[in-house]
């Protein structure tokens, strides 16, 4: 049984304004989404963490599975109206929100689309919700906000206009990103580059929250 909804994400029209974006409720199927939160890998720290350097469960692996194959990149090529490949796909898991995360930003111009599909069982905080943004310096200036709650996806094509963040949060807040990089030898060096940035967190000693 498939992971993913991809018919509703198919039938979710694309929003244009002030950039090319989506938010899909559901994308992974209600009867899985159980499992795969029950699957997700063990993450203590806050880093970005390549899919493949973790042990997650079957499901999650499964989750992993449908994202990097071709159907996906064909339905967000048709969706976003740009040539996507698997093989230009990094996937990248998270499991830990700091301090310092949440400023506004855009992504770097290596990467065509963006995609998070969170993974959390509900979102009752304030923080920690992304936010679509029209500019780089008002975190209150919305396009859309989407908490963080279990199979929602949100989805959009990188700009220089692209500007999303969310208010400060610090916790468990895990998700799955995937995007989708100018090339192979792009995708190849971003994956290296996380992994070895998760490899040395894992050595040094993580700073504590505050109570």
């Amino acid at each position: 049984m498939q992971v993913l909804d991809l018919e509703t994400f198919r039938h979710t029209p694309l929003i244009s304004e002030p950039f090319d974006h989506l938010v899909v409720r559901d994308f992974i199927r209600p009867d899985r989404l159980g499992a795969v939160l029950r699957d997700f890998p063990p993450l203590d720290d806050t880093g970005l963490v390549p899919a493949g350097s973790t042990t997650p469960g079957p499901a999650f692996a499964a989750l992993v599975a449908e994202i990097e194959g071709e159907a996906l990149s064909r339905a967000f090529a048709e969706k976003f109206g740009v040539a996507l490949a698997p093989q230009q796909l990094m996937v990248t898991v998270r499991g830990r929100c700091g301090p310092r995360d949440g400023r506004i930003h855009t992504d770097s111009r290596s990467k065509l689309v963006t995609a998070l599909l969170y993974l959390n069982a509900d979102w009752a905080e304030a923080g920690g919700r992304l936010r679509l943004l029209r500019g780089p310096d008002d975190i209150e200036d919305v396009v859309a906000e989407v908490p963080p709650a279990g199979g929602t996806l949100v989805a959009f094509r990188r700009t220089d206009r692209s500007f999303h963040g969310h208010k400060p949060y610090v916790g468990v807040r895990r998700y799955v990103m995937f995007n989708w990089m100018a090339g192979r030898a792009a995708a190849r060096r971003e994956t290296l580059r996380h992994r070895l940035s998760a490899a040395v967190k894992r050595l040094l000693p993580q700073p504590q929250a505050a109570p």
